[in-house]
């Protein structure tokens, strides 16, 4: 999952970012909204973390201009500001949560956790297909009810495929969502040697990623099957 965090204090986008590779996510983290606002249109993000200060655009700018957009993304506000009318004034252009400075980080990553199990309709609760459940929110994976040990970057990949199944993602849109440089990984045998690894631990699944030579890759699931109606009992005989 790739996040977008812009904050202009240089020693708490360091922490922000460390905080957030640690728990698997992929971060570009930038000092002003200027700088938001071109990355955001240069790539795709799965959240955003915007402080409402910063040199350049305001936060509650580049939210209005991604709202305007047509963007789902969901978006967690940092500020210093704490009144009511901030608070109105930032969910009223479309933020989903607020954090007020300063914050513990264990507290960020519990709204970024909440933010993404809430159902709108670019970013489901829960993933499925198949045998198979990822919870982007708690980064676990099952197959048949049974836990999967999957690396980070294997987690990141199985998220992409799970949510744009059965569509093919090409390797950029792969690399993007997965790697700090998409070019890198792009450019050599990275992301094959990833997904056969994948492909290993799903062995059993009722999913399976397919490749589509010179396009990409996408995840196959049987669909489910319909409900068998139920037998019709004897008829009643009238008394």
């Amino acid at each position: 999952m790739r996040l977008l965090v812009a904050e202009d204090d240089p020693g708490l986008r360091s922490v922000l970012e460390r905080a957030l590779k640690r728990s698997g996510y992929v971060v570009d983290a930038v000092p002003d909204g200027d700088r938001a606002l071109a990355y955001l249109q240069s790539y795709d993000y799965d959240a955003l973390v915007l402080d409402w200060r910063m040199p350049g655009t305001p936060g509650v700018d580049i939210v209005r201009h991604a709202r305007r957009r047509g963007e789902r993304v969901p978006i967690l506000m940092l500020t210093a500001r704490d009144t009511t009318a901030d608070r109105v004034e930032g969910l009223d252009a479309g933020a989903d949560d607020y954090l007020v400075k300063p914050f513990e980080l264990a507290e960020l990553l519990a709204r970024l956790r909440a933010l993404q199990r809430r159902p709108v309709t670019t970013l489901d609760p829960v993933l499925t297909a198949g045998d198979l459940l990822l919870d982007p929110a708690t980064r676990e994976a099952r197959r048949n009810g049974e836990p999967l040990a999957l690396t980070g970057r294997e987690l990141a990949i199985l998220e992409v495929l799970c949510r744009r199944q059965p569509a093919v993602v090409d390797r950029r849109s792969l690399a993007l969502h997965a790697w700090e440089d998409e070019a890198e990984a792009v450019g050599s045998n990275t992301i094959d040697v990833h997904l056969t690894r994948l492909r290993a631990k799903l062995a059993g699944s009722t999913a399976r990623i397919e490749t589509v030579r010179g396009v990409g890759y996408r995840l196959v699931a049987p669909a489910a099957a319909p409900p068998v109606p139920k037998a019709a009992g004897p008829a009643r005989r009238e008394a």
